[in-house]
């Protein structure tokens, strides 16, 4: 039997430190009342109730004291891979963080020394550019191809990355943010190939794989092949899926016993002990009972996206929205105005309306804006009125 969720009513968050409305008041303290922010990628829906529920029933029979990994979250955690990914993963194969984004920091510790390269293909998620630069290692930048509506990967140019001397480790984003792209079985076949030629370790962070469009189908990194399963680390989370980012628990996936055992001891090196125990149990609730509330979720993003698509071709046909193959975060080419990056974000800001704005994921993202689409659909919808208003006189 189905449960009626509920999907669209707006979640109040400007009380709650909310990191998505603190910057956007941030950026400009006169916002009116009720104004949304479509940036940060969390989602302004209600919690899973099971989870809700769940959570409220540990919390009142246990203590909050330190807590090691349980078996029934790694059961969960096994569970849900092979029945959402056809990914078969052993208990000890799991390693926990407090994120995706800090795992990025212990993998290059873990794998590199300082002055190592470190490549990624961009324009991408901003803190892999962040970890690496601020870890003391060398940036490479493999530049997507932009053949509208998708982006794809200059096979040449990441060959020719990879197999410079000081690149010992890679980052893949599997789903790609900010460019929506779901790498093909054949994509992924081709980097497994290109690092395990010249040595190259990949990070393949997944935190959306979950959040798959119709007709397209997500490949885990780690099950193309055995031998590719040797050479990376899978960071997964439940953060993006059912909107739980802020309880800070990710599964960081390692076949690999020596690079488990490496990435294992520099986060004891940097004191990470042990998982935050409500995180724990939430993904567990999560990956156990909270199946029926994501296929909910999706059906309110895919019906989001096609409210988007819809409109941009019918009232905007002068944006360039890019297949969204994956995440719930549309990328949106806005160059047609004229404007330079700063205008463009000035002009939206001055009419409350707030994006990522496409320069801060790297070369190749001037001009473009991220939108983030998990939210009720009404609430979608005003936003594009608000937005066509605001630049239809900009129009070419």
């Amino acid at each position: 039997m189905t449960k009626n969720y509920d999907f669209t009513t707006l979640v109040d968050r400007t009380k709650d430190s909310s990191n998505k409305y603190m910057l956007m008041n941030e950026c400009k303290q006169d916002t009116k009342p009720g104004t949304v922010p479509f940036s940060v990628a969390d989602a302004d829906i209600k919690t899973c109730p099971e989870i809700v529920k769940g959570l409220q029933e540990y919390i009142g029979q246990t203590v909050l004291g330190y807590t090691r990994i349980t078996d029934s979250y790694k059961e969960a955690t096994i569970n849900w891979n092979k029945k959402r990914h056809a990914w078969d993963i052993k208990a000890d194969w799991i390693v926990t963080s407090p994120g995706v984004v800090p795992a990025f920091y212990t993998a290059i510790n873990s794998f590199t020394q300082p002055g190592d390269g470190v490549l990624i293909l961009s324009p991408v998620y901003y803190p892999f550019s962040d970890s690496i630069i601020a870890s003391g290692r060398t940036l490479h930048e493999s530049h997507l191809i932009n053949n509208f509506p998708r982006f794809e990967i200059d096979f040449k140019d990441l060959e020719e990355k990879l197999a410079q001397d000081d690149v010992k480790l890679m980052f893949l984003c599997n789903p790609h943010n900010p460019v929506g792209r779901v790498w093909t079985k054949e994509e992924l076949t081709k980097i497994s190939e290109l690092t395990l030629k010249h040595n190259v370790i990949v990070l393949s962070d997944e935190i959306h794989y979950d959040i798959i469009a119709p007709s397209y189908k997500q490949t885990v990194f780690a099950t193309i092949s055995e031998a590719t399963s040797q050479n990376c680390i899978v960071c997964t989370a439940p953060s993006k899926s059912f909107n739980i980012a802020g309880l800070q628990a990710s599964g960081i996936i390692i076949p690999n016993k020596d690079l488990r055992e490496k990435f294992v001891h520099t986060q004891e090196l940097n004191g990470f002990h042990g998982i935050n125990m409500v995180g724990m149990k939430a993904t567990e609730i999560a990956y156990t009972q909270g199946e029926a509330w994501l296929e909910g979720f999706l059906n309110l993003l895919w019906t989001n996206k096609k409210v988007l698509e819809d409109f941009i071709k019918t009232e905007m046909p002068e944006l360039k929205m890019y297949e969204l193959e994956g995440t719930y975060l549309p990328w949106i080419d806005f160059s047609c105005y004229g404007l330079t990056s700063k205008e463009l974000e000035q002009t939206l800001q001055k009419a409350d309306i707030f994006f990522d704005e496409g320069y801060i994921f790297g070369k190749g993202g001037e001009l473009f804006e991220r939108i983030n689409i998990a939210c009720p659909t009404h609430i979608l919808e005003k936003l594009l009125q608000d937005l066509k208003q605001t630049l239809h006189h900009l129009a070419k």
